[in-house]
């Protein structure tokens, strides 16, 4: 009986059609995935591993393989313009090409571990060419190396003077300005100017690029001066006072000759102002030297003051014409706001401090002249 137990429980748990060990078989052995599974890990791994090789490459190609450059400083010079936003790659490709470093990957390649470069600026620069990576990122970083050319125009400087500074301090020749202002109607200057130039080229301090004609550094000019007058509001405030925006900057241009301290100015514009209301001639020696060309001090002759010239405000009542000198911000804002006064006169006691009287009367005038004359008794020769 104990026998016949035991093997109806095992075939019970075999079943009738089954094999023996055929369920532990089973257990053990675990499923296997579907092909597509695992044809796309394959893949996977695949564009994991291409990834990895091409990025070894490239890391290799980029800090292992050599680029081609120059040794030293270089020979020769030559001008190399950088444009107002380029990037490294493009200031590379600039030096590459005009031969001052031999590819533009040395240069490129520097630019982006060097902090030099966070210093290289937009402008024109005296290089050498065949300079080495490293040569040609300090030559640029120093300024010494700018080919861009500062000429300052003084306040007050007149037509011809403006031709003599720019021609002695630039490769701009005096005859190619001369030629320049033959051709006034090219110079962008207002009409109420009358295709005269004197008084329209603002005086200021700029920076002529290598290249630069005449005729655009001269445009600039007088670009300058239409902004100033914009930012001054100089047509609406002229109107205020009774005069045209041209006759404002004549009366400033007259301040740069007339007044010897800026504390002066407002003062000196009163008393043009003042004259004009009462109709009498201004009697300005400026205007007068201005048609003679004298130079070497302040005083005119007789013979110069007899001259029936426009310009002559001892023969003609009212303003000159138009401007004797290239105005300033600060003349021209005096002429817009004249200081209060009831004077008529003004005359400098001494050339050397600029001290000026300012009179009512002409006794009073005359007295101060007196003045004027016992320190050009003592004063350097020079001086009076």
């Amino acid at each position: 009986m104990s026998n016949s137990g035991l093997d109806m429980m095992t075939d019970g748990a075999r079943g009738p059609e089954e094999p023996a060990g055929a369920g532990r078989r089973r257990a053990q052995t675990p499923r296997r995935p579907p092909w597509g599974r695992r044809i796309l890990a394959l893949l996977i791994v695949a564009v994991v591993l291409v990834g990895i090789v091409m990025g070894g490459l490239w890391v290799k190609d980029k800090l292992f393989t050599s680029v081609e450059d120059y040794s030293g400083d270089g020979a020769g010079t030559i001008v190399v313009t950088i444009p107002t936003g380029a990037d490294g790659q493009q200031i590379s490709n600039i030096l590459a090409k005009a031969d001052v470093v031999k590819s533009a990957e040395a240069f490129y390649q520097l630019a982006l571990s060097d902090s030099r470069f966070q210093a290289v600026q937009a402008g024109s620069f005296t290089l050498r060419k065949k300079m080495s990576a490293d040569a040609a990122m300090a030559a640029l970083t120093d300024k010494g190396n700018s080919a861009i050319v500062r000429v300052t125009i003084p306040e007050g400087a007149r037509v011809g003077q403006i031709v003599e500074i720019i021609a002695k301090s630039t490769e701009i020749t005096q005859k190619s300005l001369l030629a320049a202002l033959d051709k006034p109607e090219k110079l962008g200057l207002p009409e109420v100017a009358n295709l005269n130039p004197e008084g329209y080229l603002f005086p200021a301090t700029y920076e002529v690029e290598p290249g630069t004609t005449a005729t655009q550094l001269l445009r600039q000019m007088v670009d300058k001066t239409l902004a100033t007058a914009k930012s001054l509001d100089i047509g609406t405030r002229a109107k205020a006072l009774g005069l045209t925006g041209e006759q404002v900057l004549t009366v400033a241009s007259i301040l740069e000759y007339e007044a010897k301290a800026d504390e002066d100015y407002a003062k000196v514009a009163r008393v043009l102002y003042n004259r004009l209301d009462e109709g009498m001639a201004l009697q300005l020696d400026s205007t007068v030297s201005y048609v003679s060309k004298r130079k070497g001090d302040v005083f005119t002759t007789p013979e110069e003051r007899a001259d029936p010239s426009e310009y002559n405000t001892y023969q003609n009542t009212g303003l000159p014409p138009g401007p004797i000198g290239s105005p300033g911000e600060k003349t021209i804002e005096a002429a817009l706001n004249p200081a209060e006064g009831t004077w008529l006169f003004f005359v400098a006691v001494n050339l050397e401090t600029g001290e000026t009287v300012f009179s009512d009367t002409l006794g009073e005038h005359n007295q101060a002249v007196a003045k004027l004359q016992a320190y050009c008794k003592t004063a350097p020769k020079d001086v009076c």
